[in-house]
């Protein structure tokens, strides 16, 4: 319940220090690259003059959208016209436009130095403002909060994903009358084997772009099934065992399919769609088997 009431407001928050930070370097200068490693490679590298080059580009771009922003603040304030607010809001988007026209060349050639052709240094940006721009006593605060709130999360889910490969597969179809000590010891063994896969797709993800859009893209494959599922179990009577786990798999199979197949598809739709697919799927799985137990 408390998540419940909790998460939009939560949200709601975590966007809104994302746009106070973009904001923030409208009117300060921000660095060409946010990742201080790839800034040094590059500059040390067969790309050091032309990334240069680009860094004194993008230093003149920087400074004409400051005062882009600067004149769209004013123009705001002020009483002009209405055409002049509209013209001082365009000439804005112009020069940010500008701005990331040169990010983007710069990108290009970090790209082009580690083979990667996905790399984005978006994830590095709020770090980088914490670690250059927040007083020492923040900067801790910020570093112990993001350790103690990932330990804490990381530490609760090994242990579900563990309890659940132990009792629900591996007591119930392999081992059923084995001793507590030789649970535990699989146990052990199950999570240090989810931690593996759980940094093995850290690393992949890592990869993707903006980590919180990656998260919710990975989430889509679940949370709107799940959803479905609560659905069928809710509102009707009709749904069966079968059913919820046929409709279950259509759900996350109908995200796979818009989501590699539809990219234009924004991936907040990918929920909506899980959990349509699951309750139209299961309840005809449910009214041609009828037979099986409901799930609610």
């Amino acid at each position: 319940m408390m998540s419940a009431y909790w998460k939009i407001p939560l949200q709601s928050l975590v966007l809104i220090i994302g746009v106070f930070t973009f904001l923030f370097y409208l009117f300060h200068r921000p660095p060409l690259l946010f990742n201080p490693l790839k800034d040094a490679q590059l500059r040390r590298g067969s790309h050091g003059n032309e990334y240069r080059a680009v860094e004194t580009e993008f230093e003149s771009a920087v400074t004409a959208r400051q005062q882009a922003a600067e004149n769209l603040v004013k123009a705001r304030r002020t009483g002009v016209t209405n055409t002049e607010r509209v013209q001082a809001a365009d000439l804005f988007r112009q020069k940010d436009s500008d701005v990331n026209k040169v990010r983007s060349r710069a990108l290009k050639l970090v790209q082009s130095d580690d083979g990667n052709a996905n790399y984005t240094d978006v994830n590095y940006v709020f770090p980088t403002f914490i670690t250059t721009v927040l007083p020492i006593g923040l900067v801790g605060l910020w570093i112990v909060t993001i350790i103690t709130a990932a330990t804490d999360s990381i530490a609760a889910e090994l242990n579900s994903l563990a309890t659940a490969t132990v009792i629900d597969f591996y007591r119930r179809h392999y081992r059923p009358a084995a001793d507590d000590s030789h649970y535990l010891t699989v146990a052990r063994a199950a999570t240090a084997g989810w931690g593996l896969f759980a940094c093995i797709v850290a690393v992949y993800a890592s990869t993707l772009g903006s980590l919180i859009e990656v998260v919710n893209r990975f989430g889509s494959f679940f949370y709107g099934s799940i959803l479905g599922v609560f659905a069928l179990a809710l509102l009707t009577r009709r749904a069966t065992g079968i059913g919820a786990f046929v409709g279950l798999l259509a759900g996350m199979l109908a995200v796979a399919f818009v989501a590699y197949s539809r990219p234009e598809i924004s991936f907040l739709w990918h929920n909506v769609v899980g959990a349509s697919a699951v309750v139209s799927v299961g309840l005809i799985t449910s009214v041609a088997l009828p037979k099986h137990r409901r799930v609610a």
